[in-house]
């Protein structure tokens, strides 16, 4: 992968850009309409919201000002979990649509496959929520459609019970979160893998004297090696900032490459403090 535009194409044709803007915790209007702006402006053209993230409208108006034409961006909304089951997804996913001003969305997730307080039974459940999402999709409203945060418990649910397999699973992946066992069984069935907090192991590696030797090597700073890392291994990488020129340097990754035992030794770090995959907290 070596610029901004290249892309990674899904299992039905449609082509997904390798990075993309995340605009999760931007709340404030004008934030997120400046993020989005700002975002396009530095080439990115893959826009990620999500009905938790309360800003869609805000995003929205983001992509009608930026000045690019709409075919030419990749947007992506989620679904809230309040808003699982048939009729409920159906109906919020086109007020998702509403939201955002938009007649299509190139990619709809499943936000989280279990919704506290439902009795347990999450695996009727994402069936009958997943079922919204096929019928949506033949409709022509979402060009794509696919999961986040789904473990190999839950997408194996989905495989064996639906009759169009997820394109996407948006989880959680960084150095100290490789997530193995469900990366592959991703690239078993064909499902683009996009990875979310890339730069949460930052806080932890200033002071790492050999992370240090990398980014005075390459001239670029911890956060780029740590999106570097993310779009060598294949993922679909997820950043988000407000800062314009944060907006910027996290597009520019795209000049060096990371040896193999570069890559190696951040797959291989760990970090105490870090999640589970269990205890992520929601976003």
């Amino acid at each position: 992968m070596t610029s901004l535009s290249d892309t990674y194409t899904l299992s039905n044709g449609v082509k997904i850009p390798i990075l993309g803007y995340g605009t999760w915790q931007v709340t404030d209007p004008q934030e997120a309409v400046d993020g989005v702006k700002n975002a396009v402006k530095v080439g990115y053209r893959h826009i990620d919201t999500a009905q938790m993230y309360q800003n869609e409208e805000f995003v929205g108006k983001g992509i009608k000002e930026c000045g690019i034409p709409r075919e030419e961006l990749f947007v992506t909304s989620k679904l809230n979990n309040m808003n699982h089951g048939y009729d409920s997804a159906r109906k919020t996913i086109e007020e998702s649509l509403e939201k955002l001003d938009l007649d299509y969305l190139d990619l709809f997730l499943i936000h989280w496959p279990v919704v506290k307080n439902n009795g347990g039974d999450w695996k009727q459940d994402n069936i009958d929520t997943w079922r919204a999402l096929e019928d949506l999709y033949d409709e022509g409203k979402l060009k794509a459609i696919g999961v986040s945060n789904f473990a190999v418990p839950h997408l194996n649910n989905i495989l064996e019970n639906s009759r169009i397999k997820p394109m996407v699973n948006q989880i959680r992946l960084h150095p100290g979160v490789l997530q193995k066992e469900t990366v592959e069984l991703n690239r078993e069935n064909d499902i683009v893998i996009e990875g979310w907090s890339p730069l949460s192991p930052m806080k932890y590696l200033g002071e790492d004297t050999t992370v240090q030797e990398m980014a005075d090597k390459y001239g670029k700073s911890i956060a780029q090696l740590l999106l570097r890392w993310s779009v060598q291994h294949g993922f679909v990488t997820l950043t988000k900032s407000v800062h314009a020129e944060r907006i910027k340097s996290n597009a520019d990754i795209f000049d060096f490459e990371l040896t193999d035992e570069e890559m190696t030794y951040f797959d291989g770090l760990t970090f105490d403090e870090l999640s589970t995959p269990e205890d992520f907290q929601e976003r």
